[in-house]
């Protein structure tokens, strides 16, 4: 590799820039291990409609950010709009994953209920517009960049909340173990996850016309950081196209000092507390990161480190960081988490299920492109399940995930957890955002 970790401060060229973004965003080796980051809205019992006070949550999580109070070590941090996030270390089971995933967060929950609040998991907060509460200059500088566009960055800052799951990259093989195989499979079950756990029908009170309001949101903004990348025909390297995409994409923010940021472990977080307190990050109108490596007028010249905070800026459904993040599943109240963590992980992991899967999904994908297109995306964040290739693609995803779960060594209650949220969703052509609408309708 022709950049190396080692020399962050150094100034880039465009082939050193490519070379480094394929070294660091597919590491690959057998797949073996599985993490998640579960995002959550914070509400006031009694109220979901309170603003809740900075000092409020303060308090509220003062006792589990403390060095060893969640008891098997997840990493807890804060989203601009006060929504707070859980994210397991890498476990090298699933089963181990959703163990450790569950301990910690009951004891989260336990210490924000003493608070009189709740964790809520729906994509997007359905009744309140929230201040943003993080002044860290990285966040004045994203919604700087967003609002030259639209209102759809704050909406995404400040009231939107998903459940991502975090797989390896695979290895060099050319089979359902490799990383291209893996990197197509898990864009192809992106748009039947998008549908089958579609849970943000409302903003302001009021439904959407959407199931999936939060992936509707994010489909409005800047499509250069948060849709797939295109890929050159269907032969081409995943590691060419997310180096290109990278290049391509506008540069969001630029540090005013080049020492690393406290970014999670592997499988882990996403970007970290970063030390400074410069004011203003704001990159230039317009530059992408490839004009800015060759050379921008006014602009100090980038690094490595630099980059490397460029791709933690990088939003699309599927993003390499040396393993694969699966970002595009609305959040899910109460347990139900379990279920999207424990099917995207058996999708990709189990040998059957992946064949099975990536044949059920063959429809979804487009000529010339491995992945499935923005249409496809578009349709399962609008309808959901109403659409009849999305429900038949995840019928027989979640069929294959349940077949995987009997086999000898698998977890019942994994298997059960998936066999009841598919007979009371898919099977039925439904989701939970329709659980929600329905609520409406009685009220």
């Amino acid at each position: 590799m022709a950049t190396k970790r080692a020399d962050r401060s150094e100034d880039l060229t465009e082939d050193g820039a490519e070379a480094h973004v394929r070294g660091v965003c597919f590491k690959t080796g057998p797949p073996e291990r599985t993490g998640v980051e579960l995002e959550w809205l914070v509400q006031d019992r009694s109220d979901p409609r309170e603003l809740i006070p900075v000092e409020r949550l303060d308090a509220a999580l003062a006792p589990v950010e403390a060095p060893g109070a969640l008891p098997r070590g997840s990493r807890l941090t804060r989203e601009p709009g006060g929504q707070v996030e859980l994210s397991s270390p890498p476990a090298p089971t699933l089963a181990g994953c959703v163990k450790a995933m569950a301990e910690d967060l009951a004891t989260l929950r336990e210490a924000v209920e003493r608070a009189g609040l709740v964790l809520v998991g729906h994509g997007m907060d359905p009744h309140r517009e929230p201040p943003r509460v993080l002044d860290h200059p990285r966040y004045r500088a994203m919604e700087r960049f967003f609002d030259r566009e639209g209102p759809w960055g704050r909406t995404m800052m400040r009231r939107t909340a998903s459940l991502q799951v975090n797989l390896d990259s695979g290895d060099d093989s050319e089979g359902v173990a490799g990383y291209r195989r893996r990197w197509a499979l898990a864009h192809r079950i992106g748009p039947v996850m998008v549908a089958a756990f579609a849970n943000s029908p409302f903003r302001d009170g009021r439904p959407t016309g959407w199931v999936s309001t939060r992936q509707a949101n994010w489909a409005l903004m800047d499509p250069g950081r948060t849709r797939q990348p295109h890929h050159d025909g269907l032969d081409e390297d995943p590691r060419a196209a997310w180096a290109r995409y990278a290049l391509d994409a506008r540069v969001l923010c630029i540090r005013q000092e080049c020492e690393d940021s406290e970014s999670g472990s592997d499988l882990g977080s996403n970007v970290g507390t970063v030390r400074a307190s410069f004011e203003d990050w704001s990159a230039p109108p317009g530059l992408t990161f490839r004009q800015w490596v060759r050379g921008a007028p006014g602009v100090r010249r980038p690094t490595v480190a630099d980059l490397d905070y460029h791709l933690s800026t990088l939003f699309p459904p599927v993003r390499p960081r040396g393993w694969l993040e699966l970002r595009m599943t609305d959040a899910q109240d109460g347990e139900q988490w379990i279920v999207p963590t424990v099917l995207a992980a058996t999708l990709l992991d189990d040998p059957v299920a992946a064949e099975t899967a990536y044949a059920a999904t063959e429809p979804l994908s487009t000529d010339g492109d491995p992945l499935p297109s923005d249409l496809v995306w578009r349709r399962a964040a609008r309808v959901g399940l109403a659409d009849p290739e999305l429900a038949k693609a995840a019928r027989a995803c979640f069929a294959a995930a349940e077949s995987a779960l009997a086999r000898p060594g698998a977890s019942p209650a994994l298997r059960r957890a998936v066999s009841d949220f598919a007979e009371r969703y898919p099977e039925r052509g439904r989701c939970p955002a329709h659980d929600q609408l329905d609520a409406l309708s009685r009220a």
